[in-house]
């Protein structure tokens, strides 16, 4: 039996899936129960009175081209959001499995495994060292119920990248034990590659990868799983069979053109001198205590009076996150970076 079988749940392990009308386009389509004519407006390429592909595999091949690792290790989700969920249903039974965390971080991961009925462990990123990851503590705290380290790099909402060799290390030490997952919804705003490349000589790591950010895609709904084949054939039973819908498949082809990508990266490297002009500006500015350094499109501030600043920036017409339920975090927020005249907005509302 190998290590994902091992690992996940028994029942879906075995699990057969669902069936999901065979996909032969050129043949007509009797079998799906359809309706035969498009609806008035519908300008889709496939139309949408069809079921979409399974897993299309235009969309695979395009997806596992631009994160370069093979289509069999590349599962299309919903955004990050599904594949957190997706990872959580696999391999954590109800009442008896846990994922661990590193806060202050990314909610979905204990929303994902509390709707699972699994535990939630935490281990907080030190604070005092810009929120690095404690490596020991991590995995001392990996129990043979933990399932599955989530590990977010550029972290939200402190915005850090957390060490690549920890992780990598944490991952050899849980081989065959537990899952490492290490999303990187924000990994085109840093300096640093993906760790998909590790796939090979780490078959219990996970990378998460979304086009909701630097790509301008949040609105499509359409992130990637990256992982050991196996880890995407047993998850490719459990997701929906049309899950990614022909809009979005239509959508994110015709983004992911050469032309698109150049723009996209044009795009990405004026977030960035963008973010590092608005983190002294606001560092500047009398009540704010500290910025902390970011490598994600947004940065994270503390305020004397938190309070104050989001009136302000309401009454501006700007809307910014307030992160004091973290209790690492007192009196931050989390700002989006914008554009220019959206930030010069925000800027002159703090200044008041």
């Amino acid at each position: 039996m190998s290590w994902v079988s091992e690992l996940a749940r028994r029942e879906i392990v075995t699990l057969a899936g669902y069936p999901a009308a065979a996909w032969e386009p050129e043949l007509t389509r009797l079998h799906a129960n359809e309706l035969p004519w498009r609806n008035p407006g519908d300008d889709s390429h496939a139309g949408l009175n069809r079921y979409p592909e399974p897993q299309p595999h235009a969309l695979i091949e395009r997806l596992a081209s631009l994160y370069q690792v093979p289509r069999a290790r590349l599962l299309a989700t919903r955004g990050s959001d599904e594949a957190i969920d997706l990872l959580v249903r696999a391999f954590c039974r109800a009442g008896r499995d846990a994922i661990l965390v590193c806060p202050p971080t990314f909610g979905m991961y204990a929303v994902a495994a509390r709707i699972q009925g699994a535990c939630v462990c935490s281990v907080p990123l030190r604070a005092e060292e810009e929120f690095a990851l404690d490596e020991e503590a991590v995995l001392a705290a990996c129990t043979p119920q933990v399932k599955i380290v989530f590990l977010c790099s550029p972290n939200n909402p402190t915005g850090n990248l957390l060490e690549s060799e920890a992780m990598l290390r944490i991952a050899r030490q849980l081989a065959g034990r537990a899952l490492v997952v290490v999303d990187e919804a924000y990994v085109e705003f840093s300096p640093r590659a993906s760790l998909a490349r590790h796939l090979d000589r780490y078959p219990n790591l996970c990378v998460l990868r979304t086009l909701s950010k630097a790509h301008g895609l949040a609105g499509a709904r359409c992130g990637s799983l990256l992982a050991d084949a196996e880890v995407v054939r047993l998850l490719a039973k459990v997701i929906p069979p049309y899950a990614i819908t022909q809009l979005t498949v239509e959508a994110v082809l015709r983004l992911l053109e050469p032309a698109q990508l150049n723009a996209t990266g044009l795009r990405v490297a004026q977030i960035r001198a963008e973010r590092e002009r608005i983190a002294q500006a606001v560092a500047r500015l009398p009540g704010v205590r500290r910025v902390w350094a970011s490598a994600a499109n947004f940065i994270l501030a503390q305020f004397a009076d938190a309070s104050l600043a989001l009136a302000r920036a309401r009454a501006a017409q700007l809307l910014v996150r307030d992160m004091r339920a973290h209790p690492e975090l007192p009196g931050a927020l989390r700002v989006t970076i914008g554009t220019a005249s959206q930030n010069a907005r925000l800027l002159r509302a703090w200044a008041a």
